[in-house]
């Protein structure tokens, strides 16, 4: 988990009444793993501390609170998430918590373009139809990712 604060906040474990359940993209090794996972209204993993996961929890969760358009190959964050500004303002600095993050998952990122791309495409249609995306800015992003 990026930050401490997450567990308190808790946003993106929840679905707000109205909506529909929020089914967890999984990759083809994770719904081996997992089968699936479905979140109705607040996910069942999800305990006093935060994910009871761990490590172990999907990708599209520890992505999270980023997107990764496949097409466009850029990033996007979820602007609901009230960490997003510390977020951005860590990427300035190579050793934060956000820059590390954002290299892990790049790094996974590059695998599944090759290895499951369709969970690539899947996952960031269901960012879209949930999350409040805004690009995250150019000047942090991965130097060979087109604009």
């Amino acid at each position: 988990m990026p930050f401490e604060r997450c567990a308190e906040c808790r946003l993106c474990c929840h679905v707000e009444e109205g909506y529909p359940p929020l089914e967890v993209t999984l990759t083809t090794h994770e719904t081996k793993k997992f089968g699936s996972l479905c979140i109705e209204t607040n996910c069942e993993n999800l305990g006093p501390k935060g994910c009871t996961l761990g490590d172990n929890k999907p990708f599209s969760c520890k992505l999270y609170p980023l997107s990764y358009n496949p097409v466009k190959r850029r990033f996007f964050f979820d602007k609901d998430c009230p960490l997003m500004p510390e977020y951005i303002a860590q990427l300035s600095n190579p050793k934060s918590v956000a820059s590390l993050h954002l290299n892990e998952v790049h790094s996974v990122i590059q695998t599944l373009e090759t290895e499951d791309p369709e969970f690539l495409k899947t996952n960031h249609q269901v960012d879209i139809d949930y999350f409040n995306l805004e690009k995250l800015p150019s000047i942090i992003c991965n130097k060979d990712e087109p604009e």
